[in-house]
């Protein structure tokens, strides 16, 4: 635990070998997690609802909430382990995404938008050939997509906002000027503080070429000043080494935002822990 605090520590956004690019067990993650001292972690394997059958998240979400439901039993009080799914595109497949949400009893629903509808995932596009204004067209509609989807889906945290930016930016090297989207951004952030919901700070993008967390600071700074209430912080680790990675540099963030406090779920319900 070099770069954290001893505040108690959650990892909010965490993938298992039950997603298509998960490389670990649960039960595997839990022991790293206990090395590295976190008080918990939730496990947010994917589902695509545009792809829910044809796909098979119908049979990987029963497996990853069969396991973690074991895995509470094997870890006991020594590491708290939350149930969760991260929902990808919920109004690209209304009836998958309540489906899902209806078949377990999930602690925990993450919203993520990763493509656009009847589009790649943004991590898949090829942005050197696209125009400017091409570019500028795609992020219009990213935010309109991720805007309707904080009216409209059951969720408790919105994943990881300025998703695209991660490989537009960070590894395509694409200039995007975010403020030229700062009116969209503000309504979303508006409905999320009107609704209740928890803006997602995700550190992937300090361990990636993109080298800033997605959302920015900013963005944080902003939500806290419209009102929102709750924050989740998320590695989105892929492997056990990435568990709670950056979230020191997150917690600066987060305090620098006026947060003093970030949220984890048990039964959809958030549950507070100081930022120190």
């Amino acid at each position: 635990m070099s770069e954290m605090n001893r505040a108690p520590i959650f990892d909010s956004h965490v993938h298992s070998d039950n997603s298509p690019d998960g490389n670990h067990s649960i039960t595997y993650l839990g022991i790293a997690a206990q090395e590295m001292d976190l008080f918990g972690l939730c496990v947010t394997d994917h589902c695509e609802a545009q792809a829910y059958r044809e796909e098979r998240y119908d049979k990987s979400i029963f497996q990853s909430v069969f396991e973690c439901r074991k895995a509470c039993r094997v870890f006991g009080e020594s590491l708290k382990i939350c149930v969760g799914i991260e929902l990808g595109q919920p109004l690209q497949g209304i009836e998958a995404a309540k489906a899902v949400l209806e078949s377990q009893s999930f602690d925990f629903v993450l919203c993520s938008v990763h493509n656009l509808p009847g589009k790649k995932d943004f991590y898949y596009l090829n942005y050197a050939a696209m125009t400017d204004g091409d570019i500028h067209d795609m992020m219009t509609a990213y935010f309109e997509e991720v805007l309707q989807s904080t009216k409209q889906a059951d969720f408790d945290s919105l994943a990881h906002l300025t998703y695209p930016l991660r490989y537009l930016v960070g590894e395509q090297g694409r200039a995007v000027e975010l403020e030229r989207y700062a009116p969209a951004i503000d309504e979303i952030l508006r409905v999320l503080a009107g609704r209740g919901k928890a803006l997602e700070l995700n550190t992937s993008g300090l361990r990636q070429p993109y080298g800033v967390t997605l959302p920015q600071g900013a963005v944080l700074t902003r939500f806290r000043e419209l009102g929102g209430q709750y924050i989740t912080i998320g590695s989105d680790a892929h492997y056990n080494q990435d568990l709670a990675a950056g979230f020191a540099q997150g917690f600066v963030l987060a305090k620098a935002a006026g947060f003093e406090s970030y949220a984890y779920f048990e039964g959809r319900e958030p549950k507070t822990l100081s930022i120190v």
